[in-house]
């Protein structure tokens, strides 16, 4: 499902120059229209995960799929910039809410003690498909002037179908509470929900917030806006790569559109050893936050590298900090799912998210209007190689007290 959900959120990334040359859609718009995603995004986010809740996440999930498949399809179809402007819009109202939503249901489904490789693995779904998407969407952009449709038209419309497909399917096969699960035994659930509950308790006794706070209050809490700054800053890195990594490659001598999305899949490859890795030590120590320092400050050394670098070591430099900003992402989540009051968590992975996803916006708009100025985006690697130092100084100010990992639940129960 994540696969589906970043080649349909990503693609514009290879067919930026297509569309420029087709309709019009210049650096500066194609960063607005990348951006613009996550305006969208950030303003469905919460609204789309109470939803979540009160149809459970096999309807919603689905409707999730459904929607942003059909969107995407709709993207062959642009013939302007306003156009493009409202699909991609569009497409973010009908993605919000997809990733606070596994998150949380995570949090539901899963013991503390395997949460951390379990988010990993997820994630890792962000880094796979942006590995395929480069492959993929090279041979869908050669089809260009089959059945007289352009490349772009068929990458958008294909991807979109297959999100679609995906959706329905995955109506049949996610069980929305662990009481519904036919594979588990009665026994089985009830060891889960008493592991779960165990941990949802010890963390009332931790988290600080037990106090009997409004929940609003508590959605304001300062611990909250150190996570929201730090996720920001890793998105900003994952993003300013996913829409811009093509653009960059394509300064190598001697690309076309099968070498450069094969090129574009190093970086995400490289990316998926590293988050899994990273997040089992993670796992087994119990201790993230030296781990995700050291993973922001690797994506701020790449990145800084590779800005000044020539275009084929610049790569190598790029696949550096992949392996940093990506491995950030699962680390930064085991956190405040470790530490927030079950009573906000839902609505705080929400906000986490959909604020934090505003990199989404300011990265790619940032790196169009740099190169329209500059006619490079080496200004901009500065900036991300800057923010993802300040993150890895800004998780020092994460309070002691607040653990990473809660009281070891599970010892009161059989796991």
């Amino acid at each position: 499902m994540l696969i589906c959900n970043q080649l349909n959120r990503s693609n514009i990334g290879y067919a930026r120059e297509h569309l420029e040359a087709d309709v019009g859609i210049s650096a500066a718009a194609y960063g607005f229209g990348a951006g613009v995603f996550f305006i969208a995004y950030a303003l469905f986010e919460l609204p789309s995960n109470v939803m979540m809740e009160k149809f459970g996440a096999k309807i919603w999930l689905t409707r999730i799929m459904v929607s942003w498949g059909t969107i995407s399809f709709l993207m062959a179809f642009v013939n302007g910039p306003t156009m493009f402007y409202i699909l991609r819009f569009l497409l973010g109202a009908a993605e919000a809410g997809f990733f606070p939503a596994i998150i949380f249901y995570f949090a539901k489904w899963l013991p503390n003690t395997h949460r951390g490789r379990a988010t990993a693995l997820f994630v890792a779904g962000s880094s796979i498909a942006a590995a395929i998407s480069g492959p993929l969407s090279g041979p869908l952009l050669s089809l260009d002037g089959l059945f007289g449709h352009r490349g772009w038209q068929y990458l958008f419309g294909i991807e979109g179908l297959l999100s679609v497909v995906v959706g329905i399917i995955a109506y049949f096969l996610i069980d929305s509470h662990v009481k519904d699960a036919t594979w588990l035994t009665d026994e089985e659930k009830r060891d889960l929900n008493a592991t779960i509950a165990a941990e949802e308790a010890a963390k009332s006794e931790t988290s600080g917030m037990g106090d009997g706070r409004s929940r609003w209050k508590m959605l304001l809490d300062p611990k909250l806006m150190l996570f929201i700054w730090i996720y920001f800053a890793i998105q900003l890195s994952i993003y300013a790569n996913t829409f811009w990594l093509p653009s960059i490659i394509r300064r190598i001598d001697g690309t076309n559109d099968i070498t450069v999305g094969l090129l574009s899949s190093l970086p995400w490859i490289c990316a998926v050893f590293a988050m899994y890795y990273m997040s089992k030590i993670g796992d087994r120590t119990g201790n993230r936050r030296p781990l995700l320092i050291v993973a922001l400050l690797t994506a701020a050394v790449g990145t800084l590298l590779a800005a000044v670098a020539t275009p084929w070591i610049a790569l190598i430099f790029l696949c550096i900090a992949a392996m940093g900003f990506k491995s950030a992402s699962p680390l930064f989540w085991s956190i405040p799912q470790s530490t927030l009051h079950p009573m906000v968590l839902a609505a705080a992975i929400a906000v986490i998210n959909s604020v934090g996803n505003l990199g989404g916006f300011v990265a790619p708009f940032s790196f169009g209007l740099i190169q329209d100025a500059t006619g490079s985006v080496t200004w901009g690697l500065y900036a991300l190689a800057a923010c993802s130092a300040l993150a890895a100084l800004s998780v020092l100010f994460i309070k002691k007290s607040s653990k990473d990992t809660v009281p070891n639940a599970t010892e009161k129960v059989r796991s």
